[in-house]
């Protein structure tokens, strides 16, 4: 079986976000970056288990300039066969998706996995536009999934319960927390990532209809309020006024 999966970079958890160009530019400066926690822990790692459970090979891939090359090796050392960085800047979701799809149409993939969204954006949006771009199922959020053949079942949480889906393949699958368990890249799997193909391809032309106009960070948190533990009627009145709780 044929496996991708899409890997995207991002900022460290712990980095100070902050802006550039009068808003209009993510500052970069002093960033430290690593592969998007639920492309990493949840979807490479699942579908790693299908191939050694089912046979086949695990591709990587991933839309972004030379600097993404070592995250692209971390997914290698962790056990991809393979990597496609495809040679472009990241626009917007749509532009990922369609970049992606047009290299993996021809690809004779079984599924297609990627994190349920980025750490950085929290949009989920490119699985969807995957999707349809390729004119496949999509199942996002999923928490479960076997393989029986040609038949995928899938779960995934829902409000007060647990949802349970039967697709054919080929698919495309957004992971979230429960499909996997992390793996950590051995010396020995760092060091076969050296060798392992990281294939460059230049993106096709797209129009794409989303830009970014300008960033906001959000509202700085006031500073902590200490009340006397008996004085009940201040404290409703700041969770009624300021925090607007109750």
């Amino acid at each position: 079986m044929k496996f991708l999966v899409c890997i995207s970079k991002t900022p460290e958890t712990t980095s100070k976000i902050a802006f550039s160009a009068d808003n209009t530019q993510f500052d970069t400066s002093g960033i430290q970056y690593i592969m998007n926690p639920y492309d990493e822990w949840f979807a490479l790692v699942r579908a790693l288990e299908l191939k050694e459970a089912h046979g086949g090979t695990v591709t990587a891939i991933n839309v972004g300039p030379a600097s993404n090359d070592t995250v692209i090796r971390k997914a290698l050392a962790i056990g991809a066969d393979d990597a496609v960085r495809i040679n472009a800047e990241p626009e917007s979701a749509m532009y990922v998706a369609k970049q992606i799809a047009e290299h993996a149409k021809d690809g004779g993939y079984d599924a297609i996995f990627l994190g349920k969204e980025t750490i950085d954006y929290n949009g989920a949006e490119i699985g969807a536009m995957l999707a349809e771009y390729l004119d496949l199922p999509f199942v996002s959020f999923a928490s479960h999934m076997d393989l029986d053949g040609g038949v995928a079942t899938i779960k995934r949480d829902i409000e007060g319960g647990v949802e349970i889906l039967e697709v054919n393949t080929p698919l495309v699958i957004s992971a979230a927390k429960g499909l996997a368990e992390q793996r950590i890249p051995n010396m020995r799997g760092i060091m076969m990532a050296k060798r392992k193909p990281l294939n460059v391809v230049e993106p096709v032309g797209f129009d794409d209809p989303c830009h970014v106009v300008g960033y906001e960070l959000p509202p700085a948190k006031a500073a902590v309020k200490m009340l006397d533990p008996e004085d009940m009627d201040e404290l409703v009145r700041l969770l009624h006024e300021e925090a607007k709780v109750i």
